[in-house]
Parts: structure tokens; C-alpha cells; sequence
């Protein structure tokens, strides 16, 4: 088979591109999400209630090992300070989802 029309080529390509450019903001997005919310639950452990943490370097150390037995990498106590950091970063903001157009990453190093 041979295609007669180059525009079709081109329009596919295109509407793949898009597709994929599609897919990497969502998983971009929803790990963003993911990573507030990890963060979150994190504060919210440490201090149940209270302005400071007593123990929080144990909870995170706890945490980080029993997370990278279950999912490898990508759970270290610096990886799981940076999603704490992150959220006490951005949890002021009123739609937490609106604020996300870049990775985590990004708002970690802004």
C-alpha cells in the first residue's frame, strides 16, 4: 500500500505527537498530585495537630524503607522531604490542582 496523500501522513503524525504530549502532562500531573498528597499525609503524621514534629526524621526513615521495599527507588527520606517540603510549599494555594502544569520537580526547585 502507498500513500498517495502526504497531508495524512503528516495529519497522523501530528495527532500522535498531540497524543502522546497528552499523555506525559497527565502522568506529569497526577504525579504531582500523588506527590502533595504523600506529602500531606506525611505532615499530617508528624504532627498530629501540632505546629512541629518530635519525631520526624523516624517516621520518614520508617516510611522510606518499608516504600522502596514495595516499589524500588524513588522513595529515599530525601526523595520523601522534598514531597513534605512540596506540599508545605503549595498547600496554601485554594485548587492545588490548577497549580500544577509542570512536574514536581519544578516546584521543588522554584
Amino acid at each position: 500500500m502507498k500513500i498517495n496523500d502526504q497531508n495524512l501522513y503528516k495529519k497522523v503524525i501530528e495527532l500522535l505527537n498531540q497524543a502522546r504530549q497528552s499523555v506525559v502532562q497527565t502522568i506529569n500531573n497526577t504525579m504531582a498530585m500523588t506527590y502533595f498528597e504523600i506529602g500531606k499525609m506525611i505532615v499530617e503524621e508528624e504532627q498530629h495537630g501540632k505546629e512541629k514534629s518530635a519525631y520526624g526524621k523516624q517516621v520518614l526513615k520508617e516510611l522510606s524503607e518499608k516504600l522502596v521495599n514495595k516499589f524500588g527507588k524513588g522513595f529515599s527520606e530525601t526523595n520523601l522531604k522534598q514531597m513534605r517540603q512540596f506540599y508545605i510549599n503549595y498547600s496554601i494555594r485554594q485548587t492545588v490542582s490548577d497549580e500544577f502544569k509542570l512536574t514536581c520537580s519544578h516546584y521543588l526547585n522554584s
